[in-house]
């Protein structure tokens, strides 16, 4: 009798692992790599979670699923996969994880945009469509982009005429910041004590934060504990204190709009502060102080960082392959003539120039994880069932470099774009720096609009040469870890710029 209760004992040990698998089958859910108990799969994200997840859909197919902590987290490795999400089943996951730090903290405006087709959040689209974003908007802000793009040949002739190595990577993140808060603050900063540096310091801090990985979202019921003696939570308010106190000071100082002659002279504020003034409706789709602050933290987070960053892996690419920087200058110097400048009006005829950035943007999308989404209902992807309630993770970087879509696709081939209609403006998924469906960014047209600008006048105005003693095999394309939304190249690109005479 003992024996025989043993022996079912045992059996039934032997039968609940089955169980296990027998229930999975039943769901018919993505595979994925084995999880380790509480934390799941966040061991295997290393630091360049995009590198190593590329890694880990090599093995489990580009259809994954991963246990953040207790969240299920699916990632898209594949452009088929991609479009199923953000083309067929957008609506089902259009949402966004309310990070568990933007709901501990006091500032109401931090979920900007997570509910999907509020009253609200319709709003905002809207806002951000027509007002902000437009590409009549953006046409508006051209002089300013010229004349910080003028400031930055300026400030490189100075090293040019002693042949000093110029640090690229500082040049183009002071020119995307400067045009990013003159279009968004207009002239309300200068002269009031705001201290430019300390901002974007600040901002960068608070994009890690919203972007970042904490226990408290991860871990259930303790995770916030161990984030407040990590000081986590400290650090948290800390931040968004300050960030707040530079919205608030600068909206406080923001001239009257009496004086604004001509509409094309408003700058992002203007437009904002008109609208809180203007506003009809419901009380759902009121717009205020606080939400003209979320839509200046997602102007930042998105507009200084990625720009600069395209601009950084583009020069360093073409530094490694003179004959194509030399094709692209020649291109620019062409279409310019002795103008003495590129503008604008020129951009469009750059045609070689635009397949530099599409390239660019294919290896090296600034955002390589896309912001993550959130599925509101139940569907399918590839045959496996997605529940409500998961994450969704793009690998936009590793699509780019797919093979099954790209020939030679660790190579940097601006070519590859000659009569190909592929475009990164979210119809095609083989290309997704900047997404697509209705989580598509919004500021695309002005984001390609400074880098190409920056670029052209930089190939314009100096023939590029690397400091003495190095060679293109020792420069590094070698990607900077960090805890932020964007991926930036690790060490500063040092170039010696020659200044170009269009006499000679």
């Amino acid at each position: 009798m003992a024996l025989d209760a043993l022996s079912l004992l045992l059996l039934f040990l032997l039968l609940i692992p089955l169980m296990f698998i027998m229930q999975k089958n039943k769901h018919n859910l993505p595979p994925g790599p084995p999880k380790l108990p509480i934390i799941g799969n966040m061991h295997q994200l290393g630091a360049l979670p995009h590198q190593s997840l590329c890694q880990l859909a090599k093995r489990y197919g580009p259809v994954m699923l991963l246990h953040l902590g207790g969240v299920p987290t699916l990632v898209i490795s594949s452009a088929e996969a991609a479009r199923v999400i953000l083309k067929v089943n957008d609506l089902s996951s259009c949402s966004r994880p309310l990070l568990a730090y933007a709901r501990m903290l006091s500032y109401n405006y931090l979920d900007i945009g997570f509910t999907p087709y509020s009253d609200y959040w319709k709003e905002m689209r809207k806002i951000c469509n027509l007002e902000l974003f437009s590409n009549k908007r953006v046409q508006s802000y051209r002089s300013i982009g010229e004349e910080e793009v003028d400031s930055l040949i300026n400030s490189i002739s100075q090293s040019s005429a002693s042949a000093t190595p110029v640090d690229l990577t500082e040049k183009l993140f002071s020119l995307t910041g400067s045009v990013i808060l003159r279009i968004a603050f207009g002239t309300s900063f200068q002269g009031s004590g705001f201290n430019r540096h300390r901002f974007q310091e600040v901002a960068h801090d608070a994009e890690a934060i919203l972007v970042g990985y904490s226990a408290a979202e991860f871990v259930p019921y303790v995770g916030w504990i161990i984030d407040r003696l990590c000081g986590l939570h400290h650090r948290s308010e800390r931040i968004f204190h300050e960030l707040d106190h530079f919205f608030q000071k600068v909206i406080d100082n923001h001239p009257s709009s009496e004086r604004i002659t001509e509409k094309d002279h408003e700058d992002i504020i203007d437009v904002l502060l008109k609208i809180v003034r203007e506003q009809t409706g419901s009380e759902a789709a009121r717009f205020s102080h606080a939400n003209i602050k979320a839509l200046l933290m997602n102007i930042f987070l998105a507009g200084v960082e990625p720009g600069a960053i395209t601009m950084i892996w583009a020069m360093a690419e073409l530094a490694k392959k003179p004959n194509l920087m030399k094709k692209a200058q020649d291109e620019v110097r062409y279409v310019t003539g002795n103008k003495g400048k590129v503008d604008e009006s020129d951009i469009d005829q750059l045609q070689y120039l635009k397949m530099i950035v599409k390239e660019t943007l294919r290896l090296h999308p600034p955002a390589p994880l896309l912001i993550p989404r959130e599925t509101i209902s139940h569907f399918k992807v590839n045959g496996y069932e997605i529940y409500p309630k998961s994450r969704i993770q793009i690998n936009a970087w590793a699509i780019g470099r797919d093979p099954d879509y790209w020939n030679n696709p660790e190579e940097f081939i601006p070519e590859r774009f000659i009569d190909s209609s592929i475009d990164f403006k979210g119809q095609h998924f083989e290309l997704l720096p900047f997404g697509s469906g209705r989580r598509i960014c919004p500021g695309i047209y002005m984001a390609t609009t400074i880098v190409e600008l920056g670029l052209a006048n930089l190939l314009y105005w100096f023939d590029w040469k690397l400091p003495e003693g190095m060679t293109v095999k020792d420069i590094s394309m070698e990607e900077e870890p960090g805890i932020s939304l964007t991926v930036s190249k690790k060490t500063a690109l040092n170039l010696v710029a020659v200044k170009f005479s269009a006499a000679s």
